[in-house]
Formats: structure tokens, sequence, C-alpha cells
């Protein structure tokens, strides 16, 4: 049998005189140094602080509307244009490079109520209450023209909402009924109808682009499919919805805006239970929309914030308001994934940026790295207690956090509530219903 015997030089580390120093043994691998997570952890500390320090999300104001503003239409070819279109029928362009407004027309009698480009942006569609489509064209006309529709169609119904196909011609509008029209006929191919007395807002599947969703009055939210005769299934919440959005990387997925504060992120093949309910707002929730990777969104609401949530969670990652802001009513996610719209009551659109401590401007390859250094530190230590809680402190105006605790007594007292009915009850008899399942009342097909 061998024997290994462990042997050691005393050279290594006896001293030859008293006079000598200690020979200690070193490893210059950084990854091995016994402060490393400590030296780690003051670094994430300090730039999570610094992230909150230069947090200044708001970029810029775009004004010339005279009323309020009522919706967005996003180019799909180009980053720096915006249309917008507001209560007094007027649609302005926006050159949001330069932050003006190259073009601003009458488009209709009283409000617009939607805007969409076509797939190629050539055409601009426009909806309002005078019952009319027009379509505008996307290049200002010559010096000395009027601005005049390229074609401009009369419906039978009210319209409410419009939404163009990603992929084909074809565009939705939402009213009294869903009708579903071809860019070269002034009649509806298709009218799909479910029994709703109006049909608030209407939205195509970014992938899957013959189905199609709406938000009813009688708080119903309905999908439809072009290709079929009569509309797919029906799910109906508590209260009424006002906005619906898909996600653009997961094609089953959509968020609708809620009047009673939250929003829902259902699954089409299961709309009997949301997949998510999103809190934190304290007034109807007014729009939503997507992110271009489908991983954020970010909602506007009556008590005059924008709040961004991630998709997957159940309470909003930043909130933005100003002083001057009043309810929002519209906004909309930059396709670069860089800026979000605001649009609300005093007649201004808002220009902000999507993550709110980002440097504008030309990033040098050192800060590049620096900036993805950070990052990393800050999601490697994002559940520490202190990193945590200086990473989730927002200021919110005062009526938003006297209305936030309110909220929270009315949700604990009404659950202190139920659960002494439950107590008090014979057992089985008071079920337990989860947050999810409440606000959901039927399903229909």
């Amino acid at each position: 049998m061998k024997v290994k015997m462990i042997s050691r030089n005393p050279d290594n580390y006896v001293r030859e005189t008293k006079l000598q120093q200690h020979k200690v043994p070193r490893n210059y691998d950084p990854a091995l140094h016994p402060l490393e997570g400590a030296r780690e952890y003051v670094r994430a500390l300090n730039a999570t602080k610094l992230d909150r320090v230069f947090a200044k999300p708001f970029v810029c104001n775009l004004s010339g509307h005279r009323d309020g503003v009522a919706c967005f239409g996003k180019h799909p070819k180009l980053l720096s244009t915006l249309a917008t279109g507001a209560y007094d029928g007027e649609v302005r362009i926006w050159d949001l490079a330069n932050r003006t407004s190259v073009r601003s027309f009458v488009a209709h009698d009283g409000y617009v109520r939607g805007i969409a480009y076509a797939r190629n942006g050539e055409r601009l569609f426009t909806v309002g209450d005078d019952k009319t489509i027009k379509v505008w064209s996307s290049q200002a006309p010559d010096v000395g023209q009027e601005e005049e529709p390229v074609n401009t169609i009369l419906s039978r119904h009210i319209l409410h909402g419009i939404s163009h196909n990603r992929k084909d011609n074809s565009f939705a509008t939402c009213g009294e009924v869903c009708a579903i029209w071809d860019e070269k006929h002034n009649d509806p191919i298709k009218t799909l109808k479910w029994g709703v007395d109006t049909l608030h807002t209407i939205s195509y599947n970014p992938v899957e682009t013959n189905v199609l969703a709406c938000c009813a009055s009688d708080r119903s939210i309905i999908l439809y499919d072009q290709r079929e005769a009569q509309p797919l299934r029906k799910v109906v919440l508590t209260m009424k919805s006002n906005k619906l959005a898909w996600n653009p990387m997961e094609a089953f997925n959509f968020t609708v805006a809620n009047e009673d504060c939250n929003l829902y992120t259902f699954d089409t093949r299961k709309l009997r239970t949301p997949l998510k309910v999103h809190f934190d707002h304290v007034s109807a929730v007014t729009d939503v929309d997507y992110a271009p990777t489908g991983q954020e969104f970010v909602s506007a609401s009556y008590d005059k914030t924008v709040r961004i949530y991630n998709a997957h969670q159940s309470h909003s990652r930043d909130i933005y308001h100003t002083k001057r802001m009043q309810h929002v009513v519209c906004v909309a996610w930059s396709l670069d994934n860089r800026y979000i719209f605001s649009g609300s009551d005093e007649m201004n659109v808002r220009m902000w940026k999507a993550n709110a401590s980002e440097k504008l401007g030309i990033i040098r390859p050192r800060e590049r790295a620096n900036f993805n250094y950070q990052e990393a530190l800050k999601e490697k230590y994002a559940a520490h207690p202190q990193i945590k809680r200086i990473a989730r402190h927002r200021q919110v105006p005062r009526h938003v956090l006297n209305a936030q605790r309110k909220m929270r007594m009315v949700k604990d007292k009404e659950l202190v509530k139920e659960a002494n009915v439950r107590k008090h009850s014979k057992k089985g008899k008071v079920p337990f219903v989860s947050e999810k399942k409440k606000h959901v009342l039927r399903e229909d097909v």
C-alpha cells in the first residue's frame, strides 16, 4: 500500500531572522479575494443610489393642441414620427427628433376617437364622432395646398376605435358593431356582433393577425377571428375595461386597463382566470401599451400618473408624474424601446425615458461597459433588503399617497370581515376565493 505523506518546506514560512517580515501567502486572483463579496455589495449599493440620483425621466413637452389629447398613432417605419388626435377634432403630426409639429389639420367634427397607420406607413386612418373614416397621406401637401383626405368613408354606425392589420391591407373599426374593412373598398367586408350596445376599443393581434379583441360596454372582453362568421369567446369582468393591448412577443397574452384601478393580463387559452392582476393605480386606468420587447407595459390613469409594469409582476416598477399633468388619457411606448409618450387633459403631449436614469446622447465604450457592470451588480444583489428598499422607493403626489392608504384600509377591513364570516359559519359554506377569480364573473363561448 502506498502512503502519500503531506510535507512542507520550512523555507516558505519560517523567518531567517526576527527582523524579517512574516511570509504570508497571497493569491492575486480577484475572484478569490476574501473581501470580494463585501466590495461587490458596496458597489451594488452605490450603483443603486446613483440610479435614483440620476433618475430624471422627463425629456420634453410637446405643446400645440388647443384641447385635450385623445389618442396616439405610432408610425410603423419612422421612429421620429408620432400622430396625435384631440377632443376638438384636430390631428397633429410631430417630429420627435426636433420636438416640433410638422403638420396639423382638423380631421373630424368632435372627438378624434382613433388613429392608425397603414402597415407600410404611407396612409393614416382616423375615426371620429362624425361617423366617418378618413384616409390621409403620410406626406405633407405642397406649399399652398390645403389638407384634403385621400378618401372619406361614411359609416352607418358610431365609431369608437380603429386598428390596422400588421400583415395585409385590412383594418377594423368598433362602435355599435365590429366591422372589418379593406383599404380598396368603401363598404365593410364583414360585420361581427354579439348583442352589445357599444364597443369602446379594438386591437389586432400583431402576430396572429386574424385575431382581434374588443372591450365592450357590458364590462366584457370579446375575441374575434376575421375568418369566422361569429365572435369566438367573451369574458365578463366586474367593471368596464377601457383599453386593450396585445403582448407583441407572446401572441396569446393581452392586458386590459380597467375602471377598478387595476390591469388584468389574460391568456386567450384560459380566460376564466387572469394570469396576473396589476395593482398600484388609485383611479380608473384609461390606457395601456406594451413595449416592443413584450417584457414591460405602460399604463395611464385618471389619478394623473403614468406607471411602468413588468409584464409578470403585480406592482409597478416606476411611476411618472408632474405638478401640471392632469388626467392622463393615452400612452404609447416607442418602437425603439427607449421612450414613452403620454397625452393628458391639459392639451400637452409629454415624452419620457423608459428607463428613468438612462443617459441620453453618445456613450463611450468604457461608459457602456461600466453601465453593464452596474446593472449586473444591481441584478445580483436585488434581493438584499437595503438595496431593495432604495430601488423601490418613489416619491408620489400627496393625493395618490392618501388614496393608497384609504384603499389599503378598505381592503384590509374587507379581508377581516370575510375571515370573521368564514370563522363563524359552517365549514365550507363561505369558500375562499382568490384575488384573481374575484374580478371575473363568467366566460361565454
